[in-house]
């Protein structure tokens, strides 16, 4: 079976299934995802929102495997390609668990796909264990796109409250600077796709008036790098850590590890205080 994936999610399932060699092809962000791809030279194809069907013709594959976002054209472009297609369409870690599971049955590798979800279930219940004795229920709010603002993901949600918070808003949904001004959050986050942990912090809250925001006057807005919160894989396990630690910070700093250190980036690294936001 070779597949051509269409989305860095479904690569990074396929590494952590040691399945590597199932690949014919891939995108650049699966490169960046999955570094071991690189030394690989696998034909580099656009993701399930931009292909095209004159690049997915070449190729020879067996199955072409999308996820979420797609376009309409992108989507009749893979129809095309005249090659069987697993579309996935995730919205919850269950969701998520199951893609897992197709993907592992695919690739013969069923046993190791329920070992990694059990890995990641034991994961996130250890953080909902670490977290339940915190008193403080954070409200929390966060956005996976800035113009306009776009709410974080039902998985998203899922994970901030095994990470001790509550999740404000719909999730998915668009809604108003205004809207979440009156909510008056504890803890800002935002992960905006294709940002990493970019997101200029100090610049949008001057943009939409937030100075005097809670979450603004006690530091408590943060950047975390967007593939550990948007990208439907094992790899959430690390944007849970991240949003712990997030979060949690003032509580118990540094106790969710390195790579929720690293992947966390606190609006007070750029300013001394919150009056040069204004």
């Amino acid at each position: 079976m070779k597949i051509i994936s269409l989305q860095p999610s479904i690569s990074i399932i396929l590494d952590r299934l040691g399945c590597l060699d199932s690949l014919a092809a891939c995108t650049r962000y699966c490169l960046e995802a999955v570094p071991a791809l690189r030394e690989r030279s696998l034909p580099v194809v656009h993701d399930s929102w931009s292909t095209k069907v004159e690049e997915l013709l070449p190729v020879r594959a067996d199955l072409v495997i999308a996820s979420v976002p797609y376009r309409q054209e992108s989507l009749t472009a893979i129809l095309k390609s005249g090659r069987p297609v697993l579309a996935l369409a995730p919205r919850t870690l269950e969701d998520i668990y199951q893609d897992i599971r197709l993907i592992a049955s695919t690739v013969q590798a069923s046993s190791c796909g329920e070992k990694l979800i059990a890995a990641m279930q034991s994961a996130i219940e250890d953080v909902k264990t670490r977290t339940a004795a915190i008193p403080e229920k954070p409200l929390v709010y966060c956005e996976e796109w800035g113009k306009p603002l776009i709410q974080s993901q039902l998985w998203v949600k899922e994970l901030i409250e095994a990470a001790g918070g509550v999740f404000l808003g719909e999730p998915g949904a668009t809604v108003e600077a205004e809207a979440i001004a009156a909510a008056d959050p504890d803890v800002v986050l935002a992960a905006w796709c294709g940002a990493g942990n970019r997101v200029p912090l100090e610049r949008i809250i001057v943009q939409r008036n937030w100075q005097e925001l809670r979450a603004v006057t006690s530091r408590r807005v943060y950047c975390i790098a967007d593939e550990l919160l948007n990208t439907p894989a094992p790899t959430l396990i690390d944007g849970l850590y991240a949003l712990a630690q997030a979060i949690h910070a003032d509580q118990h700093p540094d106790q969710f590890g390195t790579i929720a250190s690293t992947s966390v980036r606190q609006i007070h690294q750029f300013s001394a205080d919150t009056s040069t936001l204004r």
